[in-house]
Formats: structure tokens, C-alpha cells, sequence
């Protein structure tokens, strides 16, 4: 996610917007927060591409797994 998109949504849930005097306030945190939340959700999606090699003939699982961790490193 980049952070206009993380803002877009803060405003969409109404986390932002209300008070702009505020706004820059709590910005930097819900960064902080959204970053978290989709590594945490990235290495969940990780895992289970992990687990499929075990089904797999091919490694392709650990590709998949290697692709959706490196997209933490392009935000």
C-alpha cells in the first residue's frame, strides 16, 4: 500500500478528516499501523504457499511465497 492509499482509507473510515487540524497528528501512526497489519497479512498468505509444496510436485509455492513477502519490500 502506498501512504496516499493508506490515508484515502484512514478517510474513508472516518480515522481522518473530521478534525484536519489533527490530521498530521495521527498520520505517521496509522502508516505505522497499516505497514504492520499488511506484513502481518503478507506472511500469513506466505505460510500457506509454504505449506502447498508438500503438496506440490514443483516448487512453485515457494516462489509464490518468496513474490508475496518481496512485496512488503516494494512499499
Amino acid at each position: 500500500m502506498t501512504q496516499d492509499e493508506i490515508m484515502e482509507m484512514a478517510q474513508e473510515c472516518k480515522l481522518i478528516g473530521m478534525r484536519p487540524h489533527l490530521d498530521g497528528i495521527y498520520s505517521e501512526a496509522l502508516i505505522a499501523f497499516a505497514h504492520l497489519v499488511a506484513t502481518k497479512e503478507r506472511e500469513a498468505c506466505a505460510q500457506i504457499a509454504d505449506r502447498l509444496v508438500d503438496v506440490a510436485e514443483h516448487n512453485f509455492s515457494a516462489l509464490i511465497a518468496h513474490n508475496i513477502r518481496a512485496r512488503g519490500e516494494q512499499a
